[in-house]
């Protein structure tokens, strides 16, 4: 008996065995041969001395607007004129406050328009941290081979590179079929109010775009565990946000004679809680669309786990969440950020106060994630207050022209380069432009590594020569297919 139960328990591991194994040796990339693109020929002195002098132009969006420096803004306009006057006398200019909208007329009218975007707005520096710079964030310096400040990567490159690629085709005499929308915003960093009144006038005048590209993800190489290839994650979403207040009451009084519990100590414990019963994550839908395709250019143990999610589902997602960037992925991120007590060491409070910021993947609304924090801190002493947000975007199509141009255009200039469905951790002007758009998406085709991302909204944010230049070349390649298919 116990022989017929050891074969049958051996007979079953090797069936799951040679199924795992066959599933592991099946699951490699497709062979295809790399498409070769034309000669682009950028002229890369003058375009990263171009960046460059953007930079300097200290267009710095503030939560506060009587703080915007105008005065920056429009000469930053100003300047964009007189450095790229093809690409303003070809379109048809409108300025919305200080964000431009620029349209470049197509020979068919009857193709529905494409919409390329970015923002000229940058965040401030740091208060302290200018002294850790390695260039001043605002000089516009070019060495060591890279572009130093800040908008560097966030957006100014992508703003300037457009520029720069549609002025080049206009120089080559490149007259798009379908007609082709330039939005840049002002304000951005604190909420797009710019890209919302475009959008808007947009939706008026009965637009309604075939496809959008906008600020989002980059490039990158290094960033996925035993791959040397470029992987360009396209997000064809993004996440929203909601942000709750936890409010812990209890009896105040003098700090002497402490109850067991004050209103500290309450919230305390149920940010605790928060922390040890995250809302749940896990590879499906979008996030396991891009992760079976990385995955494939993966070593054989990475390769061995993703092909047989089946049976190391839990382990994956366990490991997955280990990392915040790919955490954040596959999952609603909570994330306490502003904590309020006391108003003398000496005094007990009341109240406490923490407010959490929730970024909200698809799978997840407003309402669930309120739903979630009730019911995991739920107590008479805790009141759980929803202050606002807004949910995640739609999931635009990855099988759609718009993906596939941008995909090929990419393998156009950078040769071997894995093109996955990615989802934006946060947030973007597309979530405007998309209310008028089929498809949707967020991409910045320059290429980084993984500690260029510490620059962006951090210190020392910069962007290689090259990198700029390539990330120009492609935008060549999308515009000229874009508008031509």
């Amino acid at each position: 008996m116990l022989k017929k139960i050891f074969l049958s328990a051996l007979f079953i591991l090797f069936i799951l065995l040679s199924t795992a194994l066959y599933r592991t040796f099946t699951h490699t990339p497709s062979i295809t041969g790399i498409i070769v693109g034309e000669e682009i020929s950028i002229d890369e002195v003058q375009a990263s001395q171009n960046l460059a002098a953007s930079i300097r132009f200290k267009t710095i969006s503030y939560q506060d607007e009587e703080m915007f420096p105008y005065e920056e803004f429009n000469n930053f306009i100003k300047w964009a004129a007189a450095t790229y006057p093809e690409f303003h006398r070809v379109m048809k200019v409108e300025q919305l406050e200080h964000s431009l909208l620029f349209k470049w007329r197509g020979s068919d009218s009857t193709l529905a328009p494409i919409l390329f975007e970015g923002h000229h707005d940058v965040v401030p520096i740091i208060p302290g941290t200018e002294n850790l710079w390695q260039e001043n964030p605002f000089a516009g310096v070019i060495s060591n081979d890279r572009i130093w400040g800040r908008g560097a990567l966030d957006d100014k490159s992508g703003v300037i590179g457009l520029m720069e690629a549609a002025t080049y085709l206009i120089k080559s005499n490149f007259q798009p079929k379908r007609t082709i929308y330039f939005s840049f915003g002002h304000d951005e960093e604190v909420g797009g109010g710019g890209a919302a009144l475009i959008t808007e006038k947009l939706r008026q005048e009965g637009v309604q775009l075939l496809w959008s590209l906008g600020e989002g993800s980059f490039v990158n190489k290094g960033f996925f565990p035993g791959i040397d290839k470029f992987i360009a994650p396209i997000n064809v979403a993004e996440k929203g946000s909601a942000n709750l207040m936890i409010i812990a009451k209890a009896k105040g009084g003098h700090s002497s004679t402490p109850p067991k519990k004050t209103a500290v100590t309450i919230l305390a414990e149920a940010l605790v809680k928060l922390e040890n019963e995250p809302l749940p994550g896990s590879l499906e839908g979008l996030s396991a669309a891009m992760f079976n395709e990385v995955s494939k250019h993966m070593p054989f143990g990475y390769r061995f786990l993703f092909a047989n999610r089946w049976l190391f589902g839990r382990v994956l997602d366990s490991q997955l969440s280990s990392t915040p960037v790919i955490n954040a992925m596959i999952r609603t991120t909570t994330a306490p950020t502003m904590l309020n007590g006391s108003v003398k060491s000496n005094v007990l409070p009341i109240e406490a106060t923490a407010l959490i910021n929730f970024r909200l993947h698809p799978r997840d609304t407003t309402e669930s994630v309120t739903n979630h924090v009730r019911s995991v801190v739920g107590s008479n002493d805790v009141e759980v207050r929803f202050l606002g947000g807004r949910e995640a975007s739609e999931i635009s199509s990855w099988d759609s022209p718009g993906f596939k141009i941008v995909s090929s255009a990419l393998e156009k200039v950078y040769g071997e380069i894995v093109p996955v469905p990615g989802l934006m951790i946060a947030a973007s002007d597309t979530r405007h432009y998309s209310k008028i758009a089929v498809n949707s998406f967020r991409f910045n085709p320059f290429f980084i590594v993984p500690e260029d991302m510490t620059g962006i909204h951090g210190t020392n944010e910069s962007i290689e020569v090259d990198s700029f230049i390539s990330g120009i070349k492609t935008y060549v390649e999308i515009i000229r297919d874009g508008s031509s298919n």
